[in-house]
């Protein structure tokens, strides 16, 4: 995708997460974030936009720690979410191309992972605000799917924190059924490794999910059952994914 795409995207996420907070209401739990309140879920999206809004205005060249959360509630609460959001989307918007700050994974440049980054950030959030409000989720459209799905595989867990480990070798093949992907998930004492396409189809798998891009990027964010879409092989695999790959805010 391209980063123009990303920022579009950013813009819509946030507009549908802000309409699913308001409806669902502040005290509302989070089911997707267990221990959660919906003014918890603005409080850390809207702390992580400015963040993210200060490397791009600011240009910090080392990371940042981020400024906290608010003590805020109920209108001011959203209020301040929505108005964080569109000073995130207009610094995108207007940032040079080549904007050189600090980044955590790999990216064509700062602008496209910022931009990348939050997008996925803020759909994965908009999921937990739906979630909170009830009913039918919004889908995430296909390509923004498995350009999620290849930031949580060969970005996230491809770093030495992934918790996502097995002592004995396994494979977990990912399968986008209306997207034509595939992706092979190589699980070992070390760091996760994935492989994408021909490549991914050439190597056994010890379990198979299969699923829509969008079912398949949530659930491998814990979103929905990642066991629920085995269609074969050791479900253990599935839930080893499950039970270890949470990305956690530090």
């Amino acid at each position: 995708m391209e980063t123009t795409e990303h920022i579009t995207s950013l813009a819509g996420e946030g507009r549908l997460l802000a309409v699913a907070a308001g409806e669902a209401g502040p005290p509302a739990p989070v089911p997707t974030c267990p221990g959660w309140q919906v003014r918890d879920l603005l409080r850390h999206t809207g702390m992580v936009h400015r963040w993210a809004t200060a490397f791009v205005t600011e240009g910090h060249r080392t990371y940042v720690p981020d400024g906290g959360e608010p003590d805020l509630d109920g209108d001011e609460l959203l209020d301040w979410f929505t108005d964080g959001h569109a000073l995130l989307v207009e610094a995108l918007r207007t940032a040079p191309a080549d904007l050189d700050c600090w980044t955590f994974l790999p990216a064509p440049s700062p602008l496209a992972f910022w931009a990348r980054r939050q997008a996925h950030e803020t759909r994965i959030h908009r999921v937990d605000a739906e979630s909170a409000r009830g009913g039918v989720l919004t889908p995430v459209a296909a390509p923004c799917a498995v350009d999620g799905i290849d930031e949580l595989l060969t970005g996230f867990h491809a770093r030495t924190r992934s918790r996502v480990r097995s002592g004995t070798p396994r494979t977990l093949r990912l399968r986008a059924l209306d997207a034509d992907e595939v992706w092979t998930v190589r699980l070992s004492a070390e760091p996760p490794q994935t492989v994408r396409g021909a490549a991914a189809e050439a190597e056994r798998a010890d379990c198979e999910v299969s699923g829509t891009a969008s079912e398949l990027c949530l659930a491998l964010w814990n979103r929905l059952s990642l066991p629920s879409l085995v269609v074969g092989g050791d479900q253990e695999v599935a839930a080893l994914w499950t039970g270890n790959s949470g990305v956690t805010w530090s």
